[in-house]
C-alpha cells in the first residue's frame, strides 16, 4: 500500500505489513531500554493499553533485555482494579509482564484507594523515579491519546498541569466508552520521556493524524499535545 503522508513536525515510519511493524517497534523499544540500562543502570517505560500494542509487547518480552532492571508503568488507566480484564494494567501484565521475568510493575490504580489518592501516588512515584526511557502511545479515532479526550470538562486542567499525571472525567466523550473516570499522563508528563512513540494501525488512524496536523487545534485533537512538545520528536510507527 502506497502511503501519502509527510510532516516536518514528527518522524513518520511506514511499515510494509503488520509483522514488520511489530518487529520494528519492539526492537526500537528494546534499544531505548538497553541504552538507559547501560547509561543509568536501570530503565523505566510507560505503556498504553488497547489491542493495537499488545503484540508489540509480546515481541518485546522475547528480546534481549535485563528485565530485572526495568520499571514498567502506564501512560493512562481506566478507573478499574488492575485485576479487571478491561484495565490497561491487565493487558500489560498479560502481554508483557508474564513473559518479561523480573520486571517491576507500578499500576496507576491502587485497590481500595480513592481516585485523588491514586493520582497523588502516581505523581509521587513519577517524581521520585528516573526519567522514562520511552512512552508508547496510541490514538483513538477521535484524536485522543493517553486519556486526554476531546470534549472532556477536565481537558484544559490536565493539559495545563505541571504534574506528570492528572485525573480526568471524560463523561459524555464517546471514546471513553463506559469508563469515563481516568488517570492520564499530562503533556508535562509526556515531555519527561526521552522517547515518545505513537503506534498506529489502519488508514483511518492516518487520516485522523493528518486532520489533527491540518487543524492544529489541540482541544479538538489532543494528540497534538504529544506532537507540539519540545525535546525529542514524536516517532509515529504505522502499518495498515
Amino acid at each position: 500500500m502506497t502511503v501519502n503522508f509527510s510532516s516536518d513536525r514528527l518522524d513518520f515510519i511506514a511499515h510494509r505489513d503488520a509483522d514488520g511493524w511489530i518487529e520494528a517497534v519492539a526492537a526500537e523499544m528494546a534499544k531505548a531500554i538497553n541504552e538507559d540500562i547501560t547509561e543509568l543502570g536501570r530503565a523505566r517505560i510507560l505503556l498504553s493499553g488497547g489491542t493495537t500494542p499488545a503484540p508489540v509487547y509480546q515481541a518485546l518480552a522475547e528480546l534481549d533485555v535485563l528485565w530485572d532492571r526495568v520499571e514498567v508503568s502506564l501512560a493512562d488507566e481506566r478507573w478499574l482494579s488492575p485485576q479487571d480484564r478491561d484495565s490497561n494494567a491487565w493487558l500489560v501484565r498479560e502481554s508483557l509482564l508474564k513473559r518479561a521475568e523480573g520486571a517491576h510493575f507500578d499500576p496507576l490504580v491502587r485497590v481500595g484507594k480513592p481516585l485523588p489518592e491514586c493520582v497523588y501516588t502516581a505523581n509521587l512515584q513519577a517524581q521520585h523515579s528516573q526519567r522514562p526511557s520511552l512512552v508508547a502511545l496510541g490514538m483513538g479515532n477521535d484524536g485522543h491519546t493517553a486519556s486526554l479526550f476531546p470534549g472532556s470538562k477536565d481537558l484544559a486542567r490536565a493539559v495545563e498541569s505541571t504534574l506528570p499525571y492528572a485525573a480526568l472525567d471524560a463523561t459524555g466523550c464517546p471514546g471513553s466508552n463506559q469508563w469515563p473516570l481516568r488517570i492520564t499522563l499530562t503533556p508535562h508528563g509526556l515531555q519527561q520521556c526521552r522517547q515518545r512513540l505513537l503506534l498506529l494501525r489502519g488508514k483511518q488512524k492516518l487520516e485522523v493524524l493528518q486532520q489533527a496536523l491540518d487543524s492544529n487545534d489541540a482541544q479538538q485533537y489532543p494528540i497534538l499535545n504529544a506532537i507540539n512538545l519540545d525535546g525529542a520528536r514524536l516517532r509515529v510507527h504505522w502499518a495498515n
